[in-house]
């Protein structure tokens, strides 16, 4: 065979599992590797300007896809700054694989320049972590590695000594077949027989859907339809189940609204399909019912009265028959006329008659921005108030993606996953919902957008404060402190950066701005000033919340802030849930 090296073959193999790029920083221990990609067709290297925001944009290639993407670092702090964004994957379940690059395999063990120990760093946020140490390991290793990621819906890391890189492979790659996909679980008759009991029986039930029910749309429905169930939903289950939906009261946890706490509250029966919803304190404890293709997750929540092992689609399949049309529909209308109530009164509650009102309302520019996005657009979304203002304003019909770090919650991900998008779906609109202290954290990766030409949106909400920080201050009796920041111009920042910048002050320029962003064929940001002071209540208020609320007023008060705290008042007025 012709001579041929780790490197090279390494990257034969990704090409073979189609991988189409890598993202990364280039350099060092890293530059056999991005030698060999340069000469091999097919394959790119995407240059970000932080090794965090490429796994990032790789988690976001991997879960719009569904297919495997890569990210890479160099030895030492190149591969560190991975962690954040392969934790963001793994949490996520989707297939990513990290090339940690790693000082030369001589020098290993003796605190030589830039020296980690990446084979421990990331067992904790991948499924399979294993270092190259010779030659003869490929191609074995990187196809196990890929296997896993793919099969298992997880991050795979391989560590690589840039010497061994270097060096001469004993054997061709030969050709690589992988399986995409999992097995679909259906549950054994007993468990089918058993569900069937639990629904017939219940006087009222509430379904309460995650990310799990994607592509069960229309057995949820006929379940909902069959048993006159309300369906709430999880953040992450907004997108497949709240479209088309005459069930719908809403979303629960701290980012809620509507109805959706009481009907599962209140229900004889709660059934949770497809979620892992991790706020146990906003679940009854009691009387559940759960359906997860992973039985690791079936009770970790909440005691269950009967756990279901199996996908959701076939589960709902086989028992659907099973199930009898219950006649008494009076749960699901008290529900759903209180979900109209609680609509009216919070969601809608800044998006009319504020034109005027300077700052802007948070909720008001993102009720605009529902309208003007395209129908498939895909929302990328920072954590913190900007996951509030998305999970209610953006609203879903099964075309829209919404995505985000909903489960390891990490600061500045929407510029990174909306890179990551952008490069998977070049003909879609990818709309980054940053917040200024996200964006602020990896503002370099405006340099990454406009360096490749991407067009990607950026919007971002500038409260010049960490806003939901200031919210759990507040809930837990303390004053906010170190939350506000002087203001900045990011629309100047990214005009000096070579994007189009827009910055808005005044509401009525709100929707012309975002026009014409959106009209703009390159990368465009527009800064939206918004109100600092309007913070999102959940729909539920514990007493213990509500008391480190008032104590936290209080306090403020006391420090000679009542200006402040009257403000926050008139702010969130309407956001009060009534009873």
């Amino acid at each position: 065979m012709a001579r041929q090296t780790v490197a090279e073959q390494f990257v034969q193999i990704l090409v073979q599992a189609g991988v189409s790029r890598i993202y990364g920083v280039v350099g060092d221990s890293l530059n056999p590797v991005v030698d060999a990609i340069r000469r091999t067709e097919g394959i790119e290297w995407v240059h970000v300007r932080n090794e965090e925001a490429g796994a990032f944009a790789a988690a976001a290639e991997a879960e719009l896809t569904g297919r495997l993407a890569v990210c890479a670092g160099s030895c030492g702090p190149g591969n560190t700054h991975l962690l954040q964004g392969l934790y963001d994957a793994q949490r996520s379940g989707v297939p990513v694989l990290a090339l940690a690059s790693h000082i030369p395999a001589t020098q290993v063990g003796t605190s030589f320049f830039q020296e980690t120990h990446p084979e421990r760093l990331f067992v904790d946020c991948s499924g399979y972590c294993e270092q190259i140490t010779r030659p003869g390991q490929l191609p074995r290793v990187p196809r196990i590695a890929i296997q896993h990621a793919l099969s298992r819906r997880e991050v795979s890391v391989i560590v690589l000594p840039g010497d061994v890189a270097h060096l001469d492979v004993p054997a061709p790659a030969g050709t690589s077949s992988f399986v995409t996909g999992r097995a679909t679980v259906t549950p054994p008759p007993e468990q089918i027989d058993a569900l069937a009991h639990k629904l017939n029986e219940a006087s009222s039930v509430t379904l309460f859907c995650g990310a799990g029910v994607r592509g069960a749309h229309a057995e949820v429905m006929e379940l909902a339809g069959r048993l006159h169930s309300p369906i709430g939903h999880s953040l992450r289950g907004k997108e497949w189940i709240q479209f088309d939906n005459p069930y719908d009261v809403g979303m629960s946890g701290l980012l809620g609204y509507g109805a959706c706490y009481r009907a599962t509250n209140d229900a004889d029966l709660l059934l949770l399909v497809g979620t892992d919803f991790p706020y146990d304190g906003f679940l009854p404890q009691a009387h559940t019912v759960q359906i997860d293709h992973d039985a690791s997750r079936l009770g970790r929540r909440t005691p269950l009265e009967l756990g279901v092992h199996g996908d959701v689609r076939e589960t709902l399949r086989a028992v659907l028959p099973l199930v009898k049309q219950k006649d008494d529909r009076t749960f699901l209308d008290d529900m759903l006329r209180e979900h109209a109530r609680s609509l009216e009164q919070v969601v809608d509650a800044y998006t009319r008659n504020v034109e005027r009102h300077v700052p802007i309302h948070p909720e008001y520019a993102a009720d605009v921005l529902d309208d003007l996005a395209d129908d498939d657009a895909v929302f990328t979304v920072d954590t913190g108030m900007c996951n509030v203002w998305a999970a209610r304003y953006i609203t879903p019909n099964g075309r829209r993606r919404v995505i985000g770090s909903f489960l390891h919650g990490s600061m500045a991900n929407a510029l990174p996953h909306a890179i990551g998008a952008q490069l998977a779906h070049p003909g879609r609109q990818v709309i980054s919902l940053s917040g200024d202290g996200g964006l602020g954290m990896l503002m370099g990766e405006l340099l990454t957008v406009r360096l490749h030409d991407l067009p990607v949106k950026i919007v971002v909400f500038n409260n010049s404060s960490l806003g939901m920080v200031k919210l759990e201050m507040l809930v837990d009796g303390l004053p906010d402190y170190q939350t506000d920041h002087a203001a900045v111009d990011y629309a100047a920042i990214a005009r000096a950066a070579g994007l189009h910048g827009i910055r808005v002050t005044e509401p009525q320029g709100v929707a012309d701005a975002l026009a014409e962003a959106f009209a703009h064929p390159g990368p465009a940001l527009v800064d939206v000033v918004t109100d600092p002071n309007a913070l999102s209540i959940p729909p539920h208020i514990t007493g213990g919340q509500l008391k480190g609320f008032m104590l936290a007023a209080s306090k403020v008060v006391l420090t000679g802030g009542v200006g402040k705290m009257v403000d926050l008042a008139r702010s969130n007025l309407r956001n009060i849930p009534r009873p």
